[in-house]
Formats: C-alpha cells, sequence, structure tokens
C-alpha cells in the first residue's frame, strides 16, 4: 500500500540547518539513557559514565534494536538491549560479547551536541555537514545575580520560520496580545547566522505604564535571547526544534534579575511567564492553522518581514529549497 503523506504547509524546507535544543543538562546524568526523536528521525541521547554526552542514530546496525528503549550505560558506551552490543560516544562500536572480532564497519552515527547555558543543543544540517557556528554562553546561565530558570515547553503545529518571524512582526502584539505596543521603527540587524532587533515597549504593571527596550537576538532557528528591560531586566531564552513534518518542541527558560532582590525577582519571574506563556496560547492557533504567502500584502505599518525572510534563506541549501518549493507545488496544484 502506498504512504499517504500530507501536504505541506509551507514552501520552504522543514529543516533548517542550525543548533537544536534536545534536552536541559540536569535530566540526564550520568549512566542514563533519553530516547529522542526530532528532525523526522530517532535517535538515543546518553551519558557514559565518565560523565561524557553522546547523541548517536537510535537503531543498532545489527538487528534494528532501538538502543533509547532498554538500552543500558556500560562504562563509556552503551549497550545495546537486544543482543548487547555495545558503542561508543563517537557510534564506533566497542563491544559484541558473543564473536570473536567486531565488525569492521559495525558502528552508529554520531551527532555534534553541545552543553551550554544549561542546555543540551544538538547539530542538524541536512547534508550532514559539520557545525558552521557555535552558540554563544550568555550571562544569566548560572550566575547569583539571576534567578534560576522557570521552564515551560509546548509542542505545537507549525515551522521554524513562522514562529521566529514574530521577532519582527511588531504589529501582531497590539491586536493579538492586547499590548501597548504600536507599529514602530525598530533597528534590525541581519547577518549569517545571527539576526538582532530592538524596539521599545510599555508594559502596563500595577504601579501604571512602564517603558522599556526589547532586545531579540537569534541564531539561527533554534536558540534566541530576548532581554526586556524596563521594571526589571528579565531575559527568554527560546529553544524551538523540529520534531516532524507537522510539529516543533518549544522550550521557553526564563531568568530575571535579582537587582531588586531575590523574593521580588522571583514574583516578577512567575507574572512574567505566565505573561509569555498567555501570549504563546494566543498566538498557538493562528500559527497551527495559517497558510504562507510568499509575496504577502504589506502596509507601512508592518515590521522588515521581507529582510527577515532574505536571512532566512541562508539556513537551506539550494538543493532543498528547489525541493520543496517543488513538493508544495505539486501537491497544491489541485
Amino acid at each position: 500500500m502506498n504512504e499517504i503523506r500530507k501536504k505541506p504547509r509551507f514552501p520552504f524546507p522543514r529543516y533548517p540547518r542550525g543548533w537544536f535544543q534536545v534536552a536541559y543538562v540536569d535530566e540526564i546524568e550520568p549512566g542514563q539513557v533519553m530516547p529522542l526523536k526530532y528532525f523526522g528521525k530517532d535517535f538515543v541521547l546518553f551519558r557514559n559514565e565518565s560523565g561524557e554526552l553522546a547523541m548517536l542514530d537510535a537503531f543498532c546496525p545489527h538487528l534494528g534494536a532501538h538502543l533509547g528503549y532498554g538500552g543500558k550505560v556500560v562504562g563509556d558506551s552503551i549497550r545495546c538491549p537486544f543482543h548487547a552490543w555495545e558503542f561508543g560516544a563517537s557510534g564506533k562500536c566497542t563491544a559484541v560479547p558473543y564473536a570473536k572480532r567486531i565488525p569492521a564497519k559495525a558502528e552508529m552515527k554520531a551527532h555534534p551536541i553541545r552543553e551550554i547555558n544549561g542546555l543540551v543543543m544538538a547539530w542538524f544540517d541536512v547534508d550532514g555537514e559539520p557545525p558552521a557556528w557555535e552558540i554563544p554562553k550568555i550571562p544569566e546561565y548560572d550566575s547569583e545575580e539571576w534567578t534560576p530558570y522557570l521552564r515551560r515547553r509546548w509542542q505545537l503545529r507549525t515551522h521554524n520560520q513562522e514562529m521566529a518571524e514574530n521577532v519582527v512582526d511588531i504589529a501582531h502584539f497590539k491586536y493579538v496580545h492586547g499590548m501597548k505596543i504600536v507599529p514602530q521603527p525598530h533597528l534590525v540587524e541581519a547577518s549569517y547566522p545571527t539576526l538582532r532587533m530592538e524596539t521599545k515597549t510599555v508594559m502596563e504593571t500595577p504601579m501604571g505604564d512602564v517603558e522599556g527596550i526589547l532586545s531579540v537576538e537569534c541564531h539561527g532557528f533554534g536558540f534566541s535571547t530576548s532581554r526586556f528591560s524596563g521594571l526589571v531586566r528579565t531575559t527568554v531564552i527560546a529553544s524551538v526544534t523540529p520534531i516532524d513534518d507537522e510539529y516543533v518542541d518549544v522550550r521557553f527558560s526564563f531568568a530575571v534579575h535579582k537587582g531588586a532582590g531575590a523574593d521580588v525577582a522571583r514574583g516578577i519571574g512567575k507574572a512574567f511567564t505566565a505573561e509569555i506563556a498567555r501570549q504563546l496560547e494566543e498566538d498557538k492557533p493562528v500559527w497551527e492553522n495559517k497558510t504562507y504567502f510568499e509575496r504577502p500584502m504589506l502596509c507601512d505599518g508592518d515590521g522588515p518581514i521581507g529582510e527577515f525572510r532574505r536571512w532566512c534563506k541562508q539556513f537551506y541549501p539550494e538543493w532543498y529549497v528547489k525541493q520543496a518549493a517543488e513538493e508544495y507545488a505539486v501537491a497544491h496544484a489541485s
């Protein structure tokens, strides 16, 4: 029976190049194993007894067992639950307990990962190329001057590029979220792989409106920081990772500066987290049901959407862009 595939929603590729969060560092301790599903594939994440973290393709090359379900860490390797073949962090087979010699090609693909800012970031490139840039360290993480992360997580039926477009779509904050932000000139700097945006904000508080600055810095589609100044300095680390052809895994990590006191920071952190979560829930039905126009009808009050979309194209190889556009055209021809 032929496989029935859903029509692609967007005329651009599903999986952009970049670093994407697959876990938090404290979620996987030495000896632990975690199955993952991202980029339309299965993986296994494990931390060996030496503390080294590794992410491999999930299926044992012997007879196809998924190492994320029943696999065990043994020393510096992970042991397959089916026939006890063992694989190191590099993916090379390190032991076959019942064989006199290990097959020369016994290997699982290992993927570049980094532990940074309390996040486990994995590199994805559809062409299999090595990392083209690194995620920067941020001063808010593991600092006595900032609160520990408050975490929120969602699965949404959308695309990384569609979510990221909110950065420059300044008008929607008023009309979707009811915020006192009106269309206005704002600074955008777009290079590869970083996009920076800065704009004025007005935050409603019990003490009245407080003006501030929102500074956003995106490093590809998988990691961004949004820093709010004004009443209290607050930072949101947004990590959006493609799961499959339909869904993305969204993690927001919130940190608040303790300048006004730890108790005040915790209270503001909870309120700010709730507010951002409210806004995301308001965006959700739009993201999950909208279509994409390559030539949208824009007006002079819209943000620099065209500049943003030109920046986006850098994260897809040309053959991938062409393939996605052709598949979209065929699927939507009728």
